[in-house]
């Protein structure tokens, strides 16, 4: 059965969780809440989801939205945390999963969302900055990464900025990423050695280990037993194409100018129209 990128790491992500875990969603990352709720759709029903969007813990989660994702997660909040008492009081008693989107990434899991360039204050682009990633990266042990457009723009041998604590020395407590999932195949750090860094693990449909390396700008490992990733199943494909994300939320994070404005005025425009009140 034909299938997507988006699609693809939406399973793959969905996969990575646990029945009974507490996930944590960022603000910006459509293609992580609908593997969250493609799991609790499935094999983890007992999930609370803890929303940066609404600032609260919530065990029913809301549907893909853009117009009003805001007062869907506070509608169904059991507490509301607000963002820092979050990151720093709650977040070490939950220990929750998340996943988090770099614009650059090390071999070794570090990454950067602050800035490209290595001028601070006159970056060649500013980018949407930390939120609460240099905090919970030193102490969270289930910190995931996804890259949905994989590229030697994000796979870097050398961050122009650290935002978020990959595998290090340094560290007290936490550890690294446990898996890096992109558009192209799933790498994990779990390899003979963690300070040899990434490991491939598996490859998506269509994708060759020589094209996987030509887009990192970085040698990785290859795990013994690499395989191409299991595909999604008929069910799992449904839940995503016509419960969890019928209006495409989730194709913005693979889109960019043209295609991602028009598909952003469609996605718009339909939910105005459920929104809608009869005359």
């Amino acid at each position: 059965m034909d299938y997507t990128p988006d699609e693809i790491m939406v399973v793959c992500i969905s996969r990575c969780i646990r029945d009974g875990e507490v996930v944590a969603q960022g603000i910006a990352t459509p293609v992580v809440a609908a593997g969250y709720l493609l799991a609790r759709h499935t094999h983890a029903p007992n999930l609370y989801f803890s929303s940066a969007i609404g600032q609260g813990v919530c065990h029913e989660p809301a549907p893909l939205r853009l117009l009003s994702v805001e007062s869907l997660w506070l509608d169904r909040a059991i507490i509301t945390i607000g963002f820092v008492r979050g990151v720093i009081d709650i977040f070490p008693r939950l220990c929750p999963l998340e996943f988090f989107r770099p614009a650059q990434v090390d071999q070794f899991g570090n990454f950067n969302n602050i800035a490209f360039g290595k001028n601070y204050k006159s970056p060649r682009l500013r980018l949407p900055g930390t939120g609460g990633i240099p905090d919970v990266t030193t102490y969270l042990d289930k910190v995931y990464l996804y890259v949905p457009r994989h590229s030697r723009l994000t796979f870097v041998p050398d961050l122009d900025f650290r935002s978020g604590l990959g595998y290090d020395e340094s560290r007290v407590q936490g550890s690294g990423p446990q898996r890096l999932i992109t558009d192209l195949g799933q790498f994990d750090f779990n390899g003979e050695n963690p300070k040899h860094g990434m490991r491939l693990i598996s490859y998506h449909r269509g994708v060759t280990l020589e094209r996987i390396q030509s887009k990192t700008g970085f040698r990785f490992e290859i795990a013994p037993d690499i395989q191409e990733t299991t595909p999604p199943t008929e069910d799992e494909l449904y839940l995503i194409r016509d419960e969890i994300d019928p209006l495409r939320i989730r194709q913005l994070e693979f889109l960019s100018g043209s295609k991602r404005r028009t598909l952003l005025h469609e996605i718009i425009a339909q939910e105005k129209d459920e929104m809608r009140v009869p005359s």
